[in-house]
């Protein structure tokens, strides 16, 4: 477990929260957007909001974070995409559960399901999507 927590590995969590941090503003812009200008049911803008959010997060790890230089970025974006869409999963789930079960605020709710899905998605992606070859 000690291997785990280098500072490079340290470096690495913090630069992905920076790029995480970013990814709120874009998934909140693009979810809002949908949900409060557009009137998309408010899932379904989520996974848009989601979605948009995922995929500059994955350009920004791939230059910045993880400094991959892996020629097959179609295959990269794929399996970053495929944990995004677990964490969408997880993310849909933990606000459905806070926000029907609970009766939480639907931006609270998101919030938190993002702090959990961020955890996901560092590991994942550390351990799969940007690992060495």
């Amino acid at each position: 477990m000690t291997t785990f927590f280098t500072n490079a590995t340290f470096l690495k969590l913090l630069k992905f929260g920076v790029v995480g941090f970013s990814g709120v503003f874009v998934d909140f812009g693009f979810t809002y957007l949908c949900k409060e200008i557009l009137k998309i049911q408010k899932y379904v803008a989520n996974a848009i909001g989601f979605t948009i959010a995922a995929s500059s997060n994955y350009i920004l790890n791939r230059i910045w974070t993880f400094e991959s230089h892996n020629p097959e970025i179609a295959w990269e974006y794929t399996r970053f995409l495929g944990i995004s869409l677990i964490g969408l999963l997880i993310n849909t789930l933990v606000i459905y559960l806070l926000v029907s079960k609970s009766k939480m605020n639907f931006y609270l709710a998101k919030l938190i399901a993002i702090v959990i899905v961020t955890m996901w998605n560092f590991v994942a992606n550390l351990n799969y999507t940007f690992a060495a070859l």
